[in-house]
């Protein structure tokens, strides 16, 4: 095989490899996005307790 082929054909497999890098990054950013998103709804969800529970409290006094 020719060395320019060789170097064709080995950049090739390194475009592909860096592709399939970059495909499973893009996958961990959209789980980690998917995270966080439910991170953020908990702890709006928690903040809404905590003031409705300090409303009890308060009207408890």
């Amino acid at each position: 095989m020719p060395l320019r082929k060789y170097r064709s054909r080995n950049f090739a497999i390194e475009l592909k490899v860096s592709l399939n890098k970059i495909e499973e990054l893009k996958r961990k950013i959209e789980e980690l996005e998917t995270a966080l998103q439910n991170c953020e709804l908990r702890v709006e969800l928690l903040e809404t307790n905590n003031e409705h529970w300090k409303e009890q409290f308060q009207c408890s006094q």
